[in-house]
């Protein structure tokens, strides 16, 4: 039996995350959505969302006692980042210059004005809000059933920058080429959301909660 454990700190898309974990655990599995702290240090696997604007993600963090025990598990159990908590995992983001949780050195970047005008002259839209394809960038449990090139859905304004390249599991073209997924040891985060990402996302959720790194 695993314990998993989706953290509710009022920032993420909690329902459709939830349910797609339900959809893929086994029937002894335990899955619960919760802002309990003790709840979080109790769990086996952690889901880590996010929505909206970072500066208000990492605040409402804050202030429901939830960031210590998300810092013991980034360095202690099998943690999914998704959107905003991807970009949380950074030092900065170019939004609000706001500070994230620095696990991982880089910023969170706006895509830039002059990526966006295609070669036609037309304009990409921001947000990025739709389908697009994942390049895998290293080989990972976590690809596993998935094939190089799927389609995920995606809704952002802004992107990592790591520092160290080595932590880039995954990259997606939207104007330029960005980071669209990291990787390293028990973490494993996505710009993009797996829980709106049909077949592919649920491989991904059906793959975290087998994992074992």
């Amino acid at each position: 039996m695993s314990k998993i454990v989706v953290i509710d700190y009022g920032s993420g898309n909690l329902r459709s995350v939830s349910q797609a974990v339900q959809a893929v655990v086994d029937p002894t599995d335990d899955v619960c959505v919760t802002s309990d702290p003790r709840l979080v240090a109790a769990a086996d696997r952690i889901v880590f969302p996010g929505q909206g604007a970072m500066g208000d993600c990492m605040r409402n963090l804050q202030e429901s006692g939830l960031k210590a025990e998300l810092w013991n598990a980034l360095h202690n159990k099998p943690v999914l980042a998704i959107c905003i908590g991807l970009q949380m995992l950074f030092e900065r983001s170019d939004e609000n210059d706001c500070a994230g949780l620095g696990l991982y050195a880089g910023k969170v970047l706006k895509f830039p004005d002059a990526a966006l005008v295609q070669a036609d002259g037309t304009r990409l839209k921001v947000p990025q809000m739709g389908w697009n394809t994942v390049t895998q960038r290293q080989s990972h449990a976590m690809w596993q059933g998935i094939e190089d090139g799927s389609w995920f859905y995606f809704v952002h304004s802004y992107f990592v920058a790591p520092v160290d390249d080595t932590l880039a599991a995954g990259t997606t073209s939207y104007g330029l080429p960005f980071v669209s997924v990291v990787a390293r040891d028990n973490v494993f985060a996505t710009q993009f959301h797996p829980e709106k990402s049909a077949d592919a996302g649920l491989q991904l959720f059906k793959n975290f909660v087998r994992w074992n790194p």
